[in-house]
């Protein structure tokens, strides 16, 4: 087998004056001479440094033991799959199959190849078992909490983001059907497929985190694969105040719409923190109430007890049995809620939320992608014109203006801070124009030698007129918080 997998694959190197004509040392056939001047004698070749040899040689090498080791993994662990008893597999306890399969493994590597030393081997371990339980490769990536995406362009080209920088990780996947088959295995384990005739899909893994791939022929250099993540644990009102997403003051106005029962609408670009901000929001409802979350793939990390989580399905393979958004909200609406939370508004599931949340569900919630609260009215608008929906302007602007009462706008400033930007709130209606007015907002003021935007929190001075039903809900806010100042210099 693969026994001195460290031991350099090359032979010796060729002379250098070697040519095609002959074997080393052997000259070259001699020349007709012609009459005429004789030719100049060629420039000398000086021979190649050290240093001009060593990267290649070294480059080599270090693909071939690559390969090798790639090699003796495939192999130990198509030995493991042979010995592995199905059936009994299937009634053990998932960690004492873990620690029997490791003890295989371990004697599988002494067997194979007893020259690797303690770190080849426990790296090789590990691997099969992250192969054999787990998803491969990406197992040593979603166990680093510092990673917020993970971003996969083909088997070789993997980004990570890390505290708001984009970096490339050296971890890899062996080829693009190795790739493939991790994307089967976590799509499969949701009930979801990906293949030729339904080639991009979205999923959720283990940890809540979102997973959406997209394959060739769509994708033209190989599996691509965007994974964001999700801590196992979601971040609270106190990280977010520690990380300066908003101040005390925000948070005060925002825990008391929640108990008071507000609609909200968080709007946002990819990456914002939407989703983060609505967990987060969501554990100041009451919990009494019975919720109900709508989701393309489940992300939501509700902290209530009271809660039903439904996920839309996509078409089978003869595109029948869909379930969408739409359909869910109308199933919802049977199922007795006090409130309703979308995952995210995308089409014509928006107009049946904007009416359950005027027909007594108030405390409901959505996310929207758009760049500013006014951007996320109108995007609203254009969805529900884009399902096919022809309603009057002003009728639908009406419904918006008397369904929402406050919008969130998160944001992702450069060099990777995520803040809420800006807390709005919708008035009414002036003609066939939704009146709103910003309560708090964040005003950037530059930028920090290590490329990170900074600025400060202020308030605008405006009393909301949703007060008295704070006060109704028994939730009591200080005029003192809406002075016009500055909140909080970031």
């Amino acid at each position: 087998m693969l026994r001195g997998l460290g031991r350099s694959p090359f032979g010796p190197r060729t002379p250098f004056g070697t040519g095609p004509a002959g074997s080393p040392g052997e000259a070259p056939p001699p020349s007709v001479e012609t009459p005429g001047p004789a030719p100049a004698a060629p420039a000398a070749v000086p021979p190649p440094s050290p240093q001009a040899t060593r990267k290649p040689d070294v480059a080599k090498a270090a693909d071939a033991a690559t390969e090798a080791y790639e090699v003796l993994k495939r192999h130990i662990h198509m030995q493991l799959v042979d010995r592995l008893d199905m059936n009994r597999v299937s009634e053990m306890d998932p960690k004492t199959l873990r620690n029997e399969i490791r003890g295989i493994v371990e004697h599988l590597c002494d067997t194979e190849n007893p020259l690797l030393n303690r770190n080849e081997r426990q790296r090789l371990v590990n691997e099969i078992l992250d192969e054999t339980f787990g998803f491969g490769p990406l197992e040593l990536l979603l166990k680093d909490d510092k990673i917020g995406d993970i971003m996969i362009n083909g088997p070789r080209k993997i980004f990570l983001e890390k505290e708001g920088r984009i970096i490339k990780s050296e971890v890899v996947f062996r080829d693009s059907e190795h790739l493939l088959q991790i994307i089967d295995r976590i799509v499969s384990r949701v009930g979801r497929r990906v293949d030729e005739t339904s080639p991009m899909v979205d999923a959720r893994l283990p940890n809540g985190s979102r997973f959406n791939a997209i394959i060739p022929p769509l994708a033209l250099d190989g599996p691509v694969v965007t994974i964001r993540m999700f801590g196992s644990r979601p971040l609270s009102k106190d990280d977010l105040l520690r990380f300066k997403a908003f101040t005390p003051e925000m948070l005060a106005l925002m825990e008391g719409a929640m108990k008071a029962r507000l609609n909200v609408v968080i709007s946002g670009g990819t990456g914002s923190g939407k989703t983060t901000l609505l967990n987060t929001l969501s554990s100041f409802i009451q919990p009494d109430h019975r919720v109900i979350t709508i989701e393309d793939a489940a992300e939501l990390q509700l902290q209530q007890d009271h809660v039903v989580r439904l996920e839309t399905r996509p078409p089978n393979i003869e595109g029948r049995g869909a379930i969408t958004a739409t359909d869910l909200v109308k199933n919802a609406l049977r199922m007795r809620p006090d409130r309703i939370i979308i995952g995210e508004c995308r089409g014509s599931e928006t107009l049946d939320m904007i009416q359950a949340m005027n027909t007594g569900h108030e405390g409901s919630m959505t996310t929207v992608h758009a760049n500013t609260p006014r951007d996320a009215m109108s995007r609203l608008e254009t969805m529900i014109s884009m399902a096919g929906l022809e309603l009057p302007i002003r009728a639908l602007r009406a419904q918006f203006a008397s369904a929402i009462d406050l919008i969130i706008q998160a944001s992702r400033l450069q060099g990777g801070p995520r803040k809420v930007t800006s807390i709005s709130e919708v008035v009414g209606m002036e003609g066939d124009t939704i009146i709103m007015q910003e309560i708090f907002a964040f005003r950037q003021v530059g930028v920090d030698p290590n490329g990170r935007a900074f600025g400060e929190f202020i308030s605008t001075g405006i009393r909301p007129t949703f007060m008295d039903r704070l006060e109704y809900a028994g939730y009591h806010l200080t005029s003192d918080i809406f002075r016009q100042r500055v909140l909080l210099k970031d």
